[in-house]
Formats: C-alpha cells, sequence, structure tokens
C-alpha cells in the first residue's frame, strides 16, 4: 500500500509541473482601459492542454498576468495572482506574493524557477507594470518593462527576441491589438524559443488575447489561439492570418488601422536571397492589392503579381525597386540587388 501511495505522489508531480519555457508581452491601455496579453512557445502537444494560452489571464477594466518558465498545469500560480490583483495588490505586491507563497506543490515550491509579466491600472486608471525573472530560469532569459507593457522570455536564441518585440509594439500605431500583434512579429524570428531552431520556426504555439473593459471573463473581445502548428509551420504566421482577418478591408476607414496595416505589411514583407544573381522569392501578408518592378528611374519592368520566385537572370546588374500597392492604394517600395 505504501508503495501505491508513493506512486500515485510521483505521477501527480510529473503530470502537474510542465516547464513553460517561453516569451511573452503583458499589456494596457490608459485610453481605451483595454487589457491585452501576447506569447508563444516551442511545446511538442501544447494542443493538449489548450496551446501557449494557458500562460495568460486578464481581468477586463483591472489589468492581467503572464505566469511561464517551469509552471503548474492548471497554473496556480497565475490563479493566485490573479487572486492577488482582484483583492487589490499592485503589480509589485502580486510580484512579491507570488515569491514568498509560490502555490506548485509537491516539493516544487520554487520561485527562482518562475517568470512573470504583470501590467494593470491604479485607482485612477493610469497604468502600472512590474515583471519578474527567476535566477534559475533557462538561458537566455530576461525581461523588460515599460511604462503599460512587461515583456519576457526564457530559453531564447538571445535576448534581443525581446529588445525586438518592444521595438515594433512602441513603433506600431493603431490599437492595442495592433501593437501585440506586431510585438509577435518582433519574435517571428527561427529559434526565438532556441528548442525550435532546428525547425526554422519561432515556437510551435502562440496567442494573443484582447479584453474591453466591459468585457466578460470568458468573452474577450479578440482571441486568437493557435494550438499547435504542424511541424516547420510558424504558428506567429498563422497568428497574424487569423488576426488579419479580424480586418475588413472594405469597410476600413480608421486612419489609425490604415497607418497600422501599412506598417505592418513593410515590416513582414520579405525579399531573399538578396542580393541575388539567378531568383529572389517573395514573402508577403494580405491586403497587398498588386506588385511591380521598378528600375530606380521608374520605369516598370513587366511581372506577374500571382509569382512568388521571380527570375532575374537576365536583369542587368543594380538595383531595382519591388513597389506593393496596399490598400486604399497606398504603396511601400523596397529595394533588391541583381549581382
Amino acid at each position: 500500500m505504501k508503495k501505491q501511495v508513493l506512486f500515485w505522489v510521483w505521477s501527480f508531480c510529473i503530470i502537474s509541473l510542465f516547464g513553460q519555457d517561453t516569451f511573452s508581452i503583458i499589456a494596457v491601455d490608459e485610453e481605451t482601459g483595454e487589457v491585452g496579453s501576447a506569447g508563444a512557445s516551442c511545446i511538442t502537444g501544447a494542443a493538449d492542454f489548450g496551446g501557449v494560452i494557458i500562460i495568460g489571464q486578464i481581468i477586463p477594466g483591472r489589468g492581467g498576468i503572464n505566469a511561464q518558465a517551469t509552471i503548474c498545469i492548471p497554473n496556480r500560480n497565475l490563479e493566485a495572482g490573479i487572486d492577488r490583483m482582484e483583492a487589490g495588490d499592485s503589480p509589485d505586491e502580486v510580484l512579491e506574493y507570488l515569491f514568498n507563497n509560490d502555490q506548485c506543490f509537491w516539493g516544487s515550491q520554487d520561485s527562482t524557477n518562475r517568470q512573470y509579466g504583470i501590467a494593470d491600472f491604479d485607482a485612477n486608471a493610469k497604468a502600472r507594470t512590474a515583471a519578474f525573472t527567476g535566477a534559475n530560469c533557462m538561458n537566455e532569459n530576461g525581461h523588460i518593462v515599460g511604462p503599460n507593457y512587461a515583456i519576457q522570455g526564457n530559453i531564447l536564441l538571445d535576448t534581443y527576441v525581446l529588445d525586438s518585440m518592444e521595438a515594433r509594439f512602441l513603433r506600431t500605431e493603431g490599437s492595442l491589438a495592433n501593437k501585440l500583434m506586431a510585438a509577435m512579429q518582433g519574435a517571428n524570428i527561427p529559434g526565438a524559443d532556441s528548442r525550435c531552431l532546428s525547425d526554422s520556426t519561432s515556437s510551435t504555439s502562440a496567442f494573443l488575447m484582447v479584453y474591453k473593459p466591459d468585457d466578460l471573463e470568458d468573452e474577450p473581445s479578440l482571441l486568437l489561439n493557435v494550438l499547435e502548428a504542424p511541424a516547420g509551420i510558424e504558428p506567429i504566421d498563422s497568428l497574424q492570418k487569423l488576426f488579419d482577418e479580424q480586418i475588413d478591408t472594405d469597410t476600413l476607414n480608421n486612419e489609425d488601422t490604415l497607418a497600422f496595416v501599412d506598417a505592418l505589411i513593410e515590416d513582414q514583407i520579405q525579399i531573399y536571397p538578396n542580393p541575388a544573381s539567378e531568383f529572389i522569392h517573395i514573402k508577403t501578408v494580405k491586403n497587398i492589392q498588386s506588385i511591380a518592378i521598378l528600375d530606380l528611374r521608374g520605369k516598370r519592368i513587366a511581372y506577374d503579381p500571382s509569382v512568388r520566385r521571380i527570375d532575374i537572370t537576365d536583369f542587368p546588374a543594380g538595383m531595382f525597386w519591388l513597389e506593393f500597392k496596399t490598400i486604399k492604394d497606398k504603396s511601400v517600395r523596397l529595394t533588391f540587388i541583381k549581382i
């Protein structure tokens, strides 16, 4: 009987503890009162537990927490942090509580293996943020705290993944959802979670959610969840596709949204190899209306816009423009070099 009990305890530990090595962002918008979270991780079998979205939870109109690195399933530390936030604790107070009252049981109460990002509103609707990275989180690891956002990650290819997420978040105009999607594109790097480097993807599972102040806790205004992408498929690209489907190009009249779409398209267009001698490949996103090749004098070169692999063997050596027409007939120009 004693052996059976010990086996049950050992089995419970294996099931309850899970390494959720991840990059994520949590943010609030003081103007709209929105709270949003996004993240990704490289985990085989992520779909079995609902995807990496289990690291984040939001209280509409109040704030949210991302709890990652080594976590329990269910994510008990996340639940405890949300309870403290509902009770009125500030982000710093929530972190202090979680550090001193780790909720993972069976000998695993070690806060040095945890990572948290928190963003909320104070009583005057002003943003507050905090983050924590335990000393035993797997390298590379770190976090960045801004006035209304916290970005964190561990087992990263390099901490520049976090820098790239922050840069995209800050330079993107428009809604909180726009900024969060741009931040995720900042981590669209093979091996962002280093375990996925061999598959040439950033991760296997990704999510994005945004709550307006009057949303119900189980009914966010935006919820995108890529449970688990097939091997070799980039989940952030899949997340982007889901995001794009939320934008109706027939009713795009909001200038902030238009500015975001143009910036996003420019960020995501890829021309490779560049320079090239024989062929160039083009990777674009939705909302491209047409593509043209121009020489530096502006002369157009005939090109079938449905083709994404262009034979440039007969092009003279030099620099050329690829002009992409976007919604509202705006254009984005990028250069490539024929050698």
